[in-house]
């Protein structure tokens, strides 16, 4: 391909004929010879006579400037003109291995990587070459070279991981001993045995790499320090100063998420990292589930938050101050000590303490309470509260709980205590046992000092083995609990000071207090302290950082939740166990973005080059509209054209310009009326337009198996040329790029909804708040658009009975769904299980779940996507089936289903 600038051609010898052209103008130009004069008489008559119009000798210059413009753009445009050519690949007919990363920072351009790798392969596959693909973030397998149609079909459907690659040594190991090239799509990361499986693959033949130069931006985990979220961010490479926009996301009192706080970091100039502090009251803090970098949709912009990061508010009750000037002895000081830092602490009298609703209350040494003290603590309790009690003089002393059960102690106890040098005395301070599998404390090392000289002793009941939780070395408890409603009630058989015991002066006692979810977590997680306990997940995320259910995952180790990074067994998400939560993220706080760095011998293409674009189109309609006005200029000169001849033209030229329009208009009517038709909005990405046609053709052929409508096959609509009335149903998935629509779109789209159709709009994001550039996009694109109230589909909506009974609505993804809000005086009629919500169809349903994907099937009716794993993803698909048989059903049916609300009047007013 010969090269001008920016601009190839790939018959390049062609263009010679553009030497032709001045030959061509001095032809034109040139003069005819001198005619040859002969005398005739009869030519004396004609003599005096004067023509009314002059032809000229020669041809007008601007005449000749355009025929010859219209040759040379003939010339330009059968030379093969194209804008931007890619550079060939050399050329070879070795096997090519495909290679992607496939890891969470593919996810920032993830569809650019894809169409890379699909344009390779094609090219492959034209000169007959066989392709293997590896995603280095799977486990290791053998490569199989295959055709390139295969491979094509594979990137269809291929996502990035949640994690990043780690077994490339493993790789390395199964590449076949035959030569191939290798064209690998870098992340830009170097992950750890990167150049061991370079060196390998190069040892097989040529390599090159694709790597785009967008940066890859991460967010550490939050801490918490100085009374503030402390936030760290990452960026790779470390260029110019930038700034990034971090949102602090949880839950509403409504219990919805949304945007609580939002943090600005700046990155200076060569810095890798960016840092700052977020102060935030506890209510506020104890609501964060995430942080997210805005406008990036990966896993490594995500950090989740977990128990580390909320601080309990914890009310600290004395039953004495200890000796005047002596701190150390106070019944508080050293939960003081333990629990300043990591929780917010209460003080006040318990009357006052229980108005604020702590999470725990401790009373330390505290035996009488008043009755109305009592019944408040009870009901605190069953509400969920933790009640953490510590024995000492005044409860040994004192009656309480020895005939009959305390409802404020887990167990009852002895009259007096047990002590050095008492009736009931030990030779020895006793140790403590090791704590057994059902205890919270199971895993804790107990060390060697921690002893204890006196206790209250526990009634030798039947429960009480069920109940203790901590025991000495001879098997007396020294810690029980019992649970009061959805609350605990905790008791420590020793004080909160070290009189009878030096577990307070020990790490245990913090370690105790953190199991027992009186304090807050620490941010780093330590192997040991985790031992023996299985997490499970509650909540994961895919490689764009959305959430997803766990969909069957099994449980994790403690110690791999703490020494080992997410995986395709332990993906990034939060997990729980018997008495915390904790959350594995892609970015762990030691994380550092590497650059991978490439050999010199590895040419490395960047993703950001402009697309090839051919222009012998543009040149030949450029040619023939030159020749057109040639012809109209030549008939003008000739005084051929008149006026009324010039009107005639431009009628008929305007006519058939807009004959193919209208007749496309009319067999789009046609076509749209004569069968029941879904339509989906073409959003100009042709991605996103097949996937909607093969997601509506899917949902057409559930609803021809299961119910009486047997749609035909789906139409794409424009909504600027196409008429709208001829769908009652429209699927319109929303792209971050997608042009808002014109004042004469919102016209038709209005009146649309006006009338009775339906708009499902789809913004693939998984709902996850109108952070995404989905969403964003959808925001303007319906600020004009005449749409009522929405609100969260609530569980008796008729979409929930239309045909299937159903309380999700998941597509490819899970997440919200919003309709249009009840009337105000919706109200549930006597004996009806539901409301009568509204008196129509709701013009719009809003989500981000991705049903087209979940929908799709190709020819033979096989689904075109992965929806989840094994049986628990075909069970949402279905169940995606089935939300889109509702949908359809509550189009075409109305609110039938609603208007049975009204069944019981009828009934009445009939007399039966």
């Amino acid at each position: 391909m010969w090269m001008i600038g920016p601009v190839g051609f790939t018959s390049p010898l062609i263009l010679l004929g553009l030497l032709a052209l001045p030959l061509l103008w001095l032809l034109l130009r040139a003069v005819p010879p001198a005619p040859i004069r002969r005398r005739f008489p009869g030519v004396a008559l004609l003599l005096g006579l004067r023509d009314s119009d002059v032809e000229a000798m020669r041809t007008p210059w601007w005449l000749l400037l355009l025929r010859a413009v219209a040759i040379g753009a003939a010339i330009l445009a059968f030379a093969g003109p194209v804008l931007n050519p890619a550079a060939p690949a050399p050329a070879s007919d070795a096997p090519l291995l495909v290679v992607i990363d496939g890891g969470w920072a593919d996810a920032r351009d993830w569809p650019r990587r894809v169409d890379q790798a699909t344009r390779v392969v094609e090219a492959a596959g034209r000169a007959g070459r066989r392709v293997a693909l590896l995603r280095l973030s799977d486990a290791p397998q053998t490569p199989v070279f295959q055709a390139a149609q295969a491979v094509r079909d594979r990137l269809v459907g291929l996502a990035p991981q949640p994690f990043a690659p780690a077994n490339l040594a493993g790789w390395g190991q199964l590449l076949p001993a035959e030569a191939f090239e290798t064209y690998w799509i870098s992340d830009g990361l170097d992950h750890p045995g990167r150049a061991g499986l370079l060196a390998l693959m190069q040892a097989r033949g040529q390599v090159r790499v694709f790597e785009s130069p967008r940066p890859v931006l991460a967010l550490r985990p939050v801490g918490f320090k100085d009374g503030a979220v402390q936030i760290t961010a990452l960026r790779l490479p470390a260029g110019a100063a930038a700034e990034v926009e971090v949102s602090a996301r949880g839950l509403d009192p409504a219990g919805i998420e949304r945007e609580l706080a939002r943090a600005q970091l700046p990155f200076a100039a060569g810095e890798d990292r960016a840092e700052t502090a977020l102060p935030l009251p506890p209510e506020l803090r104890n609501r964060l589930t995430r942080f997210e970098i805005i406008g990036q949709r990966t896993a490594g912009a995500v950090t989740l938050t977990d128990d580390s990061l909320k601080r309990r508010k914890v009310a600290l009750i004395g039953g004495g101050a200890g000796k005047e000037g002596l701190l150390l002895l106070s019944p508080t000081h050293y939960l003081r000590q333990a629990l300043a830092p990591v929780a917010e602490l209460i003080d006040g009298s318990l009357t006052d303490v229980l108005v604020a609703n702590p999470d725990v209350i401790v009373l330390a040494d505290v035996a009488r309470l008043t009755q109305a003290e009592s019944d408040g603590l009870q009901t605190w309790v069953s509400k969920g509260g933790l009640l953490l009690r510590f024995a000492g003089p005044k409860l040994a002393a004192s009656d309480i709980a020895r005939d009959t059960a305390d409802p404020l102690l887990p167990v009852r106890l002895r009259q007096g205590g047990r002590s050095l040098g008492g009736a009931m005395s030990w030779g020895d301070p006793r140790s403590l046992a090791p704590f057994a599998e059902s205890s919270p404390f199971f895993g804790l090392p107990i060390p060697a000092e921690v002893t204890v000289k006196a206790q209250v002793l526990a009634q030798p009941d039947p429960d009480l083995a069920a109940r203790s939780i901590a025991t000495l070395a001879d098997g007396t408890p020294l810690v029980t609990r019992k649970a009061l409603g959805q609350g605990q009630i905790v008791l420590f058989h020793v004080t909160a000071n070290a009189d009878w015991s030096s577990l307070p002066l020990s790490g245990l006692f913090v370690q105790m207090l953190e199991r027992l979810a009186v304090s807050a977590r620490p941010a780093l997680l330590d192997a040991a302290e985790l031992a023996g306990q299985t997490f499970a997940p509650e909540k994961v995320l895919d490689a764009f950082g959305q959430p997803q259910e766990p969909q069957g995952l099994p449980g994790v180790r403690g110690e791999d939740l703490a020494k080992l990074p997410p995986a395709a067994d332990r993906l990034p998400g939060l997990y729980a166990g018997e008495d915390r939560l904790i959350a594995l993220n892609v970015i762990s706080p030691q994380t550092e973005l590497s650059p991978a760095v490439w050999p010199a011998s590895v040419p490395v293409e960047g993703g950001e080059a402009a697309r090839e674009q051919p222009l012998k189109g543009a040149f030949l309609v450029l040619g023939l509209g030159l020749l057109l006005l040639d012809i109209l200029a030549a008939l003008w000169l000739s005084g051929r054209l008149s006026g009324r001849l010039a009107v005639r033209l431009c009628v008929l030229g305007l006519a058939l310009s807009l004959a193919p329009q209208a007749r496309a208009q009319d067999d789009f009517a046609l076509e749209a009326t004569t069968s029941l038709r879904l339509g989906y909005v073409v959003t100009g990405d042709s991605t996103v337009d097949r996937l909607s046609e093969a997601g509506l053709r899917g949902l057409g052929m559930r609803l021809f198996e299961r119910t009486t409508i047997e749609p035909a096959t789906p139409m794409a609509v424009d909504i600027e040329r196409d008429e709208l009335a001829f769908f009652s149903f429209l699927y319109w998935p929303v792209t971050a790029d997608q042009a808002l629509p014109s004042v004469n779109a919102y016209r038709k789209l209005n009146d649309y909804l006006r009338t009775g159709g339906m708009i499902l709009f789809d913004t693939r994001d998984a709902g996850i708040g109108g952070t995404s550039p989905e969403a964003r996009r959808l925001q303007l694109i319906a600020a004009a658009l005449d749409i009522p109230p929405l609100e969260p589909i609530p569980p008796d909506h008729v979409l929930t009975r239309t045909f299937y009974l159903l309380q999700d609505f998941p597509g490819r993804q899970t997440g919200t769904i919003w309709v249009e809000a009840a009337p105000p005086d919706a109200a549930q009629a006597e004996g009806m299980p539901f409301r009568n919500l509204n008196d129509g169809v709701t013009p719009v349903v809003i989500g981000g779940n991705d049903w087209a994907a979940a929908w799709a099937v190709d020819d033979q009716g096989i689904p075109l996507y992965p929806v989840g794993r094994g049986s628990v993803g075909d069970r949402q698909r279905e169940i995606s089936y089935r939300f889109g048989v509702n949908l359809i059903m509550h189009v075409f049916t109305g609110n039938y289903k609603s208007d049975q609300v009204h069944v019981p009047a009828l009934l009445e007013r009939l007399g039966q």
